[in-house]
């Protein structure tokens, strides 16, 4: 009989998105280092609304609901990232208002099954021409009622 690898947890809410850590994003004590966390965040979830076809390509006024701004970050660290390789973040919403949304994530291993990191951060969809507040679309509404995560 033949040892099986143990199975990734099932996701129950939201969507596990590969990333990878170089070795240049360790610091001088071969961690990965605080800043990089939002930064490969950030980096999942642009590929994940790139497949939902939101993407910035330079133009505000054109970017739809790329154009938005981070009103707050909150980040814990709960294990140390000590080698390059592949990892994943794992990404959700926790609300999705009218002009506002909140996405939860993790920093895991590939397989999500050990976190190193998680957090929330608060983006709120703006007018190119104001910079005020302006109503998310229907399609992001439409995609993001997909990665809420259940209330409980």
């Amino acid at each position: 009989m033949t040892a099986e690898a143990p199975t990734a947890p099932a996701l129950s809410y939201g969507r596990l998105i590969p990333v990878t850590v170089h070795f240049d994003d360790l610091d001088a004590l071969g961690l990965l280092h605080n800043a990089r966390y939002p930064l490969l965040v950030e980096r999942a979830w642009t590929e994940l609304w790139q497949q939902h076809g939101v993407r910035f390509e330079g133009d505000w006024a054109a970017a739809g609901d790329a154009c938005n701004a981070v009103k707050e970050l909150r980040v814990t660290y709960e294990a140390p990232v000590t080698r390059p390789g592949t990892y994943a973040v794992h990404l959700w919403l926790d609300r999705l208002g009218t002009t506002g949304l909140t996405y939860g994530f993790r920093f895991c291993s590939a397989d999500g099954a050990t976190t190193y990191a998680r957090g929330t951060r608060v983006l709120v969809r703006l007018d190119p021409h104001t910079l005020r507040p302006a109503p998310w679309s229907d399609t992001l509404r439409s995609a993001g009622r997909e990665l809420l995560r259940p209330a409980g």
